[in-house]
């Protein structure tokens, strides 16, 4: 996968395109992607417990890692990732369109 969690990605297709936000779990053996803030789903809880509260919840649902792209600070947009190996012998991702490393 192109991402990891952590990164700030931007949505490129659905429902909330152009929207951007920060990767809260990677699942790479099915190629998903949450992302906080994006694809909300509305479940129905059942109280359980002693303090737990029922109702209306509000959480983050998984979206394809081919609708995310990687978010670059010094252009402000959605960007390719290239991989670079640096002279120490690290392995480092960079922006295909600035050279920045991410």
């Amino acid at each position: 996968m192109h991402v990891k969690k952590g990164d700030t990605v931007v949505i490129i297709s659905g429902k909330d395109k152009g929207k951007k936000g920060k990767i809260l779990a990677a699942m790479p053996k099915e190629d998903r992607v949450i992302v906080e803030g994006i694809n909300m789903l509305t479940k129905h809880k059942k109280p359980s417990g002693q303090m737990q509260q029922g109702g209306i919840i509000h959480q983050e649902g998984p979206i394809h890692v081919s609708n995310v792209m990687l978010y670059c600070n010094k252009d402000k947009t959605g960007v390719r990732v290239g991989q670079k190996v640096l002279d120490n012998g690290d392995k480092v991702r960079v922006c295909k369109k600035c050279g920045e490393v991410l």
